[in-house]
């Protein structure tokens, strides 16, 4: 494995475990703002957006204290794995999660504010609990917005760049994802291999854009 295929591996990789726990909990999010009326709620709402309007160097700054060994996390992770949390590509993980969860939590929310509750309520007049109501009514009739929110949120992972630095680091054939391999090849004057991971990193991105309006132009009609 070269530097050109490792970094965008490690990349694919990275995000899309990101992207399967940005769904467990933004669905949560988003279903508990788009359905529930409580105490707080602005400001889970705010803190929800934070990461979106942080600077990647700020939130990766926050992101390396709560998961350096000598935080209650990175201690826990340290004694069940061996090893420190920060510097590695789990770390690179939990950067993109916290990246990209705001972009799928508004998104989610969008969709389950658009479904009629008109189906939520004959299903809890037939006896169904809040559970099963969200699995066999609301999230099949907001699955396309769920799509495009987990597309969107997988896009927003893979191209992760100051977070990730800031908690995984730069080594080389270790943490180093295909946008931080792309700032190292234009630094070091390798022009054709930043050439050819912006290209991929560029065509990936256009086909997600494209597969995300498509889904939301369909949930539209």
């Amino acid at each position: 494995m070269n530097s050109f295929t490792f970094p965008l591996l490690l990349s694919l990789k990275i995000a899309g475990i990101s992207t399967l726990f940005s769904l467990v909990a933004g669905l949560w999010l988003a279903w508990l703002l788009a359905n529930r009326t409580f105490r707080g709620k602005e400001l889970l709402d705010a803190l929800v957006t934070l990461p979106l309007i942080f600077p990647p160097t700020v939130l990766g700054y926050y992101l390396l204290v709560l998961l350096s060994r000598n935080s209650p996390l990175g201690h826990i992770y340290e004694s069940v794995f061996g090893v420190p949390l920060v510097f590695t590509w789990p770390a690179a993980v939990v950067a993109a999660t916290i990246h990209a969860i705001p972009l799928l939590v508004k998104s989610a929310r969008a969709g389950f504010e658009q479904t009629d509750p008109v189906f939520q309520r004959a299903a809890r007049s037939l006896g169904a609990g809040e559970w099963r109501i969200f699995w066999r009514v609301t999230l099949p009739l907001a699955r396309r917005a769920i799509v495009a929110a987990g597309v969107i949120a997988f896009a927003r992972s893979l191209g992760d760049f100051g977070a990730t630095l800031m908690v995984a680091g730069d080594i080389p054939f270790r943490t180093q994802t295909a946008a931080i391999a792309i700032y190292d090849a234009v630094e070091s004057n390798h022009t054709r291999l930043a050439a050819a991971l912006t290209l991929v990193l560029s065509g990936v991105t256009l086909a997600i854009a494209y597969t995300a309006n498509r889904i939301e132009h369909r949930q539209a009609r």
